[in-house]
C-alpha cells in the first residue's frame, strides 16, 4: 500500500501540496539533504520511497539500528566513484537516524559537503535534541504530523480496493469499524492497515461467503477496548472532564477520567488536556500546576497502563484543588490581536540592540534605564509608541496571580 507517486501520498498537507517547496524539489530532482521527523506511520519512509522512484540518482537505504560506520563508508566510497566517473549523485536514506552515534554521523559529513551524498534521515525523535548538530545544520528538517482520522479512514477504504490481499476477498467493512480504527490509530496509518488486515483475515465468512468487519471486530484487532459510547457522548464526556477540573470538582473530574479510560479513550489525549488545563485555567494562580501536569505526562509515557493512571490522577487532583486564573490566556489573546493589528510598530530606540551601528534617524534617542541601577525596577516605556497605552495582562488576584509589585524608583549607585 505504499504510494509510488506524490498523487498517492496521504496526509501532511502542510508539506505536500501543489507548488510546495518539497513537491517542487522532488519533481525537479533537486532535493537537498533533509530529515523527516514525526510519529510512526505518518509517511516518512513512504515519501522517501517516492523520492527513490522519482530521482535519476542512485538510492541507497540503511537502518541505523543494524548498520555501522563500515556500511556507511562502503556506500560513500561507491557514491564517490559514481560521481567522479559519471557525475551521478547518491541519495542515502537512513531510517531511525537518531540512533547513529557522533562517530557514525561524522563519517558522512565530508561526502555531504562535497555533494557525493544527499542525506535523507527518518526519525521519530526530535533531531535538534537527539542528533549531532553537525548533521542537523546541513539538513532541512521537515516535521510530519500525525495523520487525521479522515486521512486514515481514506487510506483504509483505499486498501480494501487496492491491497493485493484485501482486494481479492469478499469483504464488507462497517462504517463504524472504519471510524473506530481511524480514531484509535492515533494518526498511525501503518497501525490502522495492520488492524484492518488482521480483522479481515481472522473473521469467518458468513452464509453469503462474505467477511464482515464490525466495530467489535475492529476493536479486537486494534487491541483497544471499543468505546462504550457514541461519538457525540464521547465528546460530551471529554467536555465534562475538562469543565469538572475547571470547576474544582475533584470527584467529578476523577469519575469522568476513569469513565473515559474504561470507554477506551487514549490516556495520552487526557494527559495532554491536563497539561493544557494547568496553563489555561490555573495559570499564575499556582505556577506549580504546569510542572506537576507535565511530570505526570512524562511519567505516563514511561510507565503506561495501568499504573500510569496514578500520576495522571495526582495531577488531576492537584489541579482541582488549585485556585484558578485565566489571566495567561486573556493576556495571550489580547497581545495576539494587538500584534496582528500593528505589524509596523517600531522598537523604541533605547531598546534597540546597541551592538549594531545605526544612522541618523531624527529621533530622540533617550537613554536606556538599566533596572538594576534603580533597585530592580524603573518606570520605562517598553511597548512601541503606537500601542504604548495598551494593557494585556490583568492579574485575577486569585492565589499567586497578583501581578508584579513595583518598588519605588530608588537609584542604586554602582
Amino acid at each position: 500500500m505504499r504510494p509510488r507517486v506524490l498523487s498517492q501520498f496521504i496526509g501532511q498537507k502542510h508539506l505536500i501540496y501543489d507548488g510546495s517547496l518539497l513537491c517542487r524539489a522532488i519533481k525537479a530532482d533537486k532535493l537537498g539533504s533533509c530529515i523527516f521527523w514525526g510519529v510512526p506511520g505518518s509517511g516518512k519512509t513512504s515519501l522517501a520511497n517516492i523520492i527513490a522512484n522519482t530521482t535519476g540518482s542512485r538510492f541507497e537505504k540503511l537502518n541505523a539500528v543494524s548498520s555501522g560506520v563500515a556500511d556507511a563508508k562502503k556506500i560513500i566510497d561507491e557514491a564517490t566513484k559514481r560521481f567522479n566517473a559519471y557525475g551521478q549523485k547518491t541519495y542515502l536514506m537512513l531510517d531511525e537516524c537518531h540512533r547513529w552515534s557522533k562517530t557514525q554521523s561524522d563519517c558522512v559529513l565530508p561526502a555531504i559537503e562535497k555533494g557525493y551524498i544527499t542525506f535523507i534521515g527518518s526519525t521519530t525523535e526530535n533531531p535538534y535534541v537527539s542528533m549531532t548538530r553537525a548533521i542537523v545544520s546541513r539538513c532541512r528538517v521537515f516535521e510530519f504530523l500525525p495523520l487525521t482520522a479522515d486521512d486514515v479512514k481514506g487510506g483504509l477504504k483505499d486498501a480494501v480496493r487496492r491491497d493485493v490481499v484485501l482486494s481479492k476477498l469478499k469483504i464488507t467493512v462497517d462504517e463504524a469499524a472504519y471510524d473506530y480504527i481511524a480514531e484509535t490509530a492515533s494518526g498511525d496509518l501503518r497501525n490502522a492497515y495492520n488492524a484492518l488486515e488482521l480483522a479481515a483475515l481472522t473473521t469467518d465468512v458468513d452464509s453469503d461467503g462474505c467477511i464482515r468487519v464490525t466495530r467489535e471486530v475492529a476493536s479486537q484487532s486494534m487491541q483497544k477496548k471499543a468505546l462504550s459510547v457514541d461519538t457525540g457522548t464521547y465528546y460530551d464526556m471529554i467536555s465534562a472532564f475538562i469543565k469538572s477540573m475547571r470547576g474544582s470538582d475533584a470527584n467529578a473530574a476523577m469519575f469522568w477520567f476513569e469513565r473515559l479510560i474504561e470507554a477506551g479513550t487514549d490516556p495520552l489525549l487526557l494527559a495532554r488536556r491536563i497539561v493544557i488545563h494547568a496553563a489555561e485555567d490555573v495559570g499564575l494562580a499556582d505556577p506549580m500546576a504546569l510542572p506537576v501536569a507535565t511530570a505526570a505526562l512524562t511519567a505516563f509515557q514511561n510507565i503506561g497502563l495501568p499504573e500510569g493512571r496514578i500520576p495522571l490522577s495526582e495531577a488531576i487532583l492537584y489541579i482541582c484543588n488549585c485556585p484558578k486564573s485565566n489571566s495567561v490566556v486573556t493576556a495571550l489573546e489580547a497581545a495576539t490581536e494587538c500584534a496582528k493589528s500593528n505589524p509596523s510598530a517600531r522598537v523604541p530606540s533605547y531598546l534597540m540592540d546597541a551592538n549594531f551601528p545605526r544612522g541618523e534617524n531624527g529621533l530622540d534617542d533617550a537613554p536606556y534605564k538599566y533596572p538594576h541601577n534603580y533597585g530592580g525596577w524603573v518606570e520605562q516605556q517598553y511597548l512601541p509608541d503606537e500601542v504604548k497605552d495598551e494593557k494585556f495582562f490583568t492579574p485575577s488576584g486569585n492565589g499567586q496571580d497578583i501581578g508584579c509589585r513595583q518598588p519605588k524608583n530608588t537609584r542604586v549607585s554602582r
